[in-house]
């Protein structure tokens, strides 16, 4: 009955082995297939932009079938070993021996470290090839947009040229309004300034007058000889031509 136990463990252990061997192998394989499908997405996007063909995107492609292909092996093999693992748990938990109880748990917790670690590996590589390949068909989309914008009529640019001129003389219109506002106000705060220097002389000169008014009828009585003296003068010489013009005609 022991070696009949026996025998079945080592089969387990044979089968854990086998699996972990072949899964070892396709994770290899599937991470260098995401590497390739990374530089030839790089080599794509290099071509596109110094060419002028567009190259069909990888969606659909030879590699996208190979990667969904090994990740359905991958994902049989890691199902297949959760098995093993699962019926070499139940072995250790019916063995009859405490002595080999320890050994066996240790093999046990070194087979499943190896399914975990396994597992994380193939869902990191998983994760990083969707990525790779989301971000491809973004640009992809993205060149195509550029491309048809590039082949489209002319008109549409003929159309933007014309609003961008437009544009260029409402600001330039805009830019000369706010000088000449500039130069109104400029204008209005000097005539205001000088306003106000009219204003205080005309009050100095009232202050003055008003402080000495002996002086304002000095002045006044000044005006007034000077308009007397003027009128005797004009009296006399319009006399003396009355007396010149007689003489001569007599």
């Amino acid at each position: 009955m022991a070696a009949g136990t026996s025998n079945y463990w080592e089969d387990l252990r044979k089968q854990a082995r086998q699996l972990e061997n072949e899964l070892d192998l396709k994770l290899v394989s599937f991470s260098k297939l995401c590497t390739s499908y990374s530089h030839s997405s790089a080599r794509d996007g290099r071509r596109d932009r110094y060419s002028s063909d567009t190259t069909p995107l990888l969606n659909g492609s030879s590699q996208d079938r190979m990667f969904e292909t090994m990740a359905i092996e991958i994902e049989q093999l890691l199902a297949r070993l959760t098995g093993v693992n699962d019926k070499m748990a139940e072995y250790t938990n019916s063995a009859g021996v405490p002595s080999l109880n320890a050994a066996l748990m240790h093999t046990l917790q070194r087979h499943r470290d190896i399914l975990q670690d396994y597992t994380h590996e193939f869902h990191k590589t998983k994760a990083n090839f969707m990525a790779i390949r989301e971000r491809e068909n973004l640009m992809g989309s993205v060149r195509k947009d550029i491309e048809s914008y590039k082949s489209g009529s002319g008109v549409n640019n003929r159309r933007t040229e014309l609003f961008l001129k437009e544009h260029d003389h409402l600001r330039n219109s805009d830019r000369l309004i706010e000088e000449t506002i500039s130069i109104a106000m400029a204008t209005k705060e000097n005539m205001t300034s000088q306003r106000g220097m009219l204003k205080s002389i005309q009050s100095k000169m009232n202050t003055l007058a008003n402080r000495f008014p002996a002086v304002n009828s000095l002045i006044q009585r000044i005006n007034l000889r000077k308009r007397r003296d003027s009128l005797i003068l004009g009296g006399v010489i319009g006399v003396c031509t009355i007396l010149l013009l007689l003489y001569a005609f007599h």
